[in-house]
Order: structure tokens, then C-alpha cells, then sequence
């Protein structure tokens, strides 16, 4: 799919009412297998759904619209799951086509030098590393995203125990869902699924 057809894709949906949140939908009621840290009640994230897609695409694959701030896990028959995310802010969102290379339960996060750089006073005291756990910034769980031919592109999609972020452009470059939602989603994406982030739309 070139830039075109991605860009098509994303005014499609947007058109056909997906992303504005008139499509039907089911809340899940399924607790995650591991239970992390509760959400504060003071803060209102929308539990995942089942939605049906205005047109068929491609079952098991990712699609992220930095816009709507939401993450859909396509189905069969037209189905899809919708997680409510935060993004990457300014200049830091990456769009483009990828796929998982690894996956990670409470994963270790290291600053990219890039980060450093940027907020030295926030990320050089990390520069050696983090390990795993409930302050980790990586969260529960992490979907590392390549691209052939370059590898690891350091993008991930992973938790937060800071749910008041998802809806905003606040992060590094990575998605972000609440920590019982990422190990939701971390069981139903599989190794080597494709990724879609598309480009934001309103510049």
C-alpha cells in the first residue's frame, strides 16, 4: 500500500463515521490474564470494542489513525477491535507500513540517544537502562515495530500507567494504551503482523 492509498484509506473511514465513533460496537467484558495496576476512576478511558469496518480489509493487521487517536486490530468479515490511544507529538509521529519483530512482557526501555538529546534532564539519568516493571515507561507489555531493511525503527505501541495521556500527541514517536488494554491487545497480535500508521490529516 503506497502513500496514496493510506491516505485514502484513513479519509474513508473518517468519512464512513468508523472514526468519529458511529459504528456498532460491543464493549468487551473479558479481564486481561495478568492484571496490572488499576485505571484512577477519576480518569475515563474507553474500554475496547468490537466495531464493524465501513469496507473489507485485510484481517490481522494493526491500523493506527493518529487523529482519532485509535488503534484497530482488524478481523475477519469486516470486524475489527478499537483501542483509544495517545500518539507521538509534532514532528516525533512516524506514519509508514511495518510489522512486529518482537514482543515483550513488562519490558526494559533504554532512552534513544535522540530522546537524550532532546530532554537530557529528563532521559540521561535512563541512559544505562530501566528495568521492567509498573514505573517502566514501556508499560505491561510492548509490540516492537521494524521495517524491512532497517530493522528495529525503535517505535513501539505499549502501555502507561498514566492514563490521562491516551487521547493526546504527548509521547516520543510510540502509540500508547493503558496497561490493562495493551495486554489485551498484546494476545491478540502475533509476531510478523503488519502495522499501518497513518498520516495525520489534519497536518
Amino acid at each position: 500500500m503506497n502513500r496514496r492509498d493510506i491516505l485514502a484509506t484513513a479519509s474513508g473511514w473518517a468519512a464512513a463515521g468508523l472514526l468519529g465513533g458511529a459504528a456498532s460496537a460491543q464493549t468487551t467484558t473479558t479481564p486481561p490474564a495478568t492484571t496490572p495496576p488499576p485505571i484512577p476512576d477519576q480518569v475515563m478511558v474507553p474500554q475496547p470494542r468490537l466495531v464493524t469496518l465501513p469496507y473489507q480489509i485485510p484481517p490481522g493487521e494493526v491500523h493506527v489513525f493518529p487523529d482519532q487517536f485509535r488503534l484497530y486490530w482488524t478481523m475477519p468479515e469486516r470486524a475489527a477491535w478499537e483501542y483509544a490511544i495517545r500518539v507521538g507529538r509534532g514532528e516525533l509521529y512516524e506514519d509508514g507500513e511495518f510489522y512486529v519483530g518482537a514482543k515483550k512482557e513488562w519490558p526494559s526501555w533504554t532512552p534513544t540517544d535522540d530522546m537524550i538529546e532532546r530532554e537530557p534532564e529528563k532521559y540521561a539519568q535512563y541512559k544505562d537502562g530501566m528495568e521492567g516493571g509498573p514505573d517502566n515507561p514501556l508499560g505491561a507489555r510492548a509490540l516492537y515495530l521494524f521495517q524491512e531493511g532497517r530493522g528495529d525503527t525503535f517505535l513501539r505501541i505499549h502501555g502507561t500507567n498514566d492514563p490521562a495521556t491516551i487521547g493526546r500527541a504527548v509521547s516520543n514517536g510510540c502509540a500508547g494504551l493503558t496497561n490493562d488494554q495493551i495486554v489485551m491487545l498484546y494476545e491478540q497480535v502475533p509476531l510478523d503482523a503488519k502495522v499501518k500508521l497513518y498520516p495525520r490529516l489534519n497536518g
